[in-house]
């Protein structure tokens, strides 16, 4: 029903040479609510060609169909999982696009650029967010230009939520669900500042993936309502 996506980095040595990497992880759940994680991918690039090979992977390996995915704003992403999932929807992780946008913001200001922010993705329709993101870009668009633009240019996917209930809503604007996964994996892989190759690497997160999951005995909270939700929203294809 929904498949997260979100990177941890690590450092690993190749060549000689420590470089940092970015080990992606996708976790779905299932229509019957229950969480597990479908894959790990080191990437040392972002594109839509290998996005679209992950994308490819996971339906060669018995995923048929998403109904929406929540994912960070990653080079290519959008287009992967059109060309491979046409039918799904795309939400962007609202809480890395304040990130994004705050990371340039003095910090005298920080504060007040992200309460003028939660105006817009706190809405309850996406129209009165759109009404507040361009309040937003009349008072902050001469100082921070690239802000609002960046909301501009992404808002058709960084407004799906807007159509959903608030449990939906708060399931898949953000990719929570996937960052308490990356805090478990960090806590086993910060006992080693640089991992040797690619494969001691993979081997110690498999493992540690194992643990995680034997730990998942229960379904996503308020998981009744969201299907019923989802039933509706998306009675054809899940008929």
């Amino acid at each position: 029903s929904i498949v997260f996506m979100d990177a941890l980095i690590i450092k690993l040595r190749q060549e000689g040479v420590v470089k940092n990497v970015a080990v992606y992880a996708v976790i779905g759940i299932d229509l019957e609510g229950n969480k597990s994680c479908l894959g790990l991918y080191i990437s040392e690039t972002e594109s839509a060609k290998y996005w679209l090979t992950v994308m490819n992977e996971l339906k060669n390996r018995g995923v048929k169909e998403v109904l929406i995915f929540a994912v960070d704003n990653l080079t290519g992403i959008s287009s992967a999982i059109e060309a491979s999932f046409p039918r799904a929807e795309i939400q962007k992780c609202i809480v890395h696009q304040i990130r994004n946008s705050l990371r340039f913001v003095p910090w005298k200001q920080r504060k007040e650029v992200a309460t003028d922010l939660k105006a817009i993705y706190t809405a309850s329709t996406e129209s009165d967010g759109r009404q507040a993101l361009e309040t937003f870009a009349e008072k902050w668009g001469s100082r921070y230009p690239y802000i609002s633009r960046s909301w501009e240019a992404n808002w058709a996917e960084l407004s799906t939520f807007f159509k959903y209930t608030p449990e939906i809503r708060k399931l898949i604007y953000t990719t929570n669900p996937i960052e308490s996964f990356n805090r478990a994996l960090r806590k086993v892989t910060k006992t080693r500042s640089v991992f040797p190759n690619k494969d001691a690497l993979m081997k110690l997160m498999y493992l540690a993936v194992q643990d995680i999951q034997r730990r998942w005995t229960q379904v996503i909270r308020d998981w009744g309502a969201i299907y019923s939700q989802l039933s509706i929203f998306f009675e054809e294809r899940l008929r």
